[in-house]
């Protein structure tokens, strides 16, 4: 196998929202992910992204869901809601470094900044980086929460994708915790990655932009950043990512159109070129001929 690790102490990851049911295309990510962390003797974690929105049930259906296309994970499936203290003592450290400050925007008024001539994409435009004691006040007296953003020192970071090669991106600085307590992501999946171990991120390429920020947090907090391997997305026949609105997208879809897990995990092997058109296989088989540099980036459009 291509580039192994020591499984013991190296892993690569699923993490899932459990606001829905998996569709397709997530699915088709976790395969990858799974097929990119078994194939080089990496363990391969589950871990259930719920500071956010939580639909009943989800988590158990997208578990299942994973199960029964084959998909095996190692060690218990962890929950972030678990591991609030981790995070605040990432936010603690950069508190005393003075690398924090208070933010009392509106998300209106932040896209409305951000979308200022001179801003960069996306990026916030650092309005309250720098206010005064009094203004600080003021600004508190008005009863808004303040979220806690980070005092970034760059514009610009570099990171390296596996599929992508060489990518500088935005830095900004991002929030590290909201305006109602809660962890951001971008802090909660540089802390969770390294304390789990994980070194290989695989997910999909609209989160490229958040590599740069995220590895760039990952070293102020003395963390190693992962390897990253940003895979193509699915996609309806609109070309917009793929959701649950676009049909029969998910197991339970499909199940109702009697296709069973072997022939959605057929589908979804045809879609990275890794099978003739009516060949079923396993995981196991999929990952004796699993070869990432023959990986199309160009996404899958789904109904095609």
């Amino acid at each position: 196998m291509p580039n192994e690790v020591d499984g013991s102490t190296h892993a690569g990851r699923f993490a899932p929202s459990p606001s829905g049911d998996l569709h397709l295309g997530n699915l088709r990510t976790a395969l990858l992910a799974w097929l990119f962390a078994r194939s080089t003797g990496r363990r391969f974690l589950v871990r259930v992204e719920d500071l956010d929105r939580v639909r009943p049930g989800a988590e158990e259906r997208q578990l299942d869901d994973l199960a029964a296309l084959g998909l095996d994970w190692d060690g218990d499936v962890v929950h972030q809601s678990a591991r609030l203290p981790l995070y605040d003592a990432a936010i603690a450290r950069l508190q005393r470094a003075g690398l924090t400050y208070e933010c009392f925007c509106t998300r209106k008024e932040i896209l409305k900044a951000a979308s200022a001539p001179h801003a960069p994409a996306g990026a916030y435009p650092g309005t309250c980086r720098d206010l005064s004691p009094s203004e600080r006040d003021e600004r508190r007296a008005t009863g808004r929460p303040p979220a806690l953003r980070l005092r970034a020192g760059t514009d610009l970071f570099t990171v390296e994708d596996v599929l992508h090669g060489t990518y500088t991106g935005t830095v900004d600085d991002l929030v590290l915790r909201r305006g109602d307590g809660v962890p951001a992501y971008n802090l909660a999946v540089v802390v969770d990655d390294a304390a789990q171990g994980i070194d290989q991120v695989v997910r999909g390429d609209d989160l490229l932009s958040s590599a740069p920020r995220q590895a760039y947090l990952a070293g102020l907090l003395g963390l190693p950043a992962p390897a990253y391997a940003h895979v193509p997305l699915a996609l309806n026949a609109e070309g917009k990512r793929l959701a649950k609105r676009d049909g029969a997208v998910t197991l339970a879809d499909q199940a109702g159109l009697g296709h069973t897990p072997r022939d959605v995990l057929g589908m979804l092997a045809r879609s990275l070129g890794m099978t003739d058109d009516e060949e079923s296989v396993t995981p196991q088989q999929l990952l004796d001929r699993w070869d990432p540099k023959a990986l199309s980036l160009d996404p899958w459009v789904y109904g095609m």
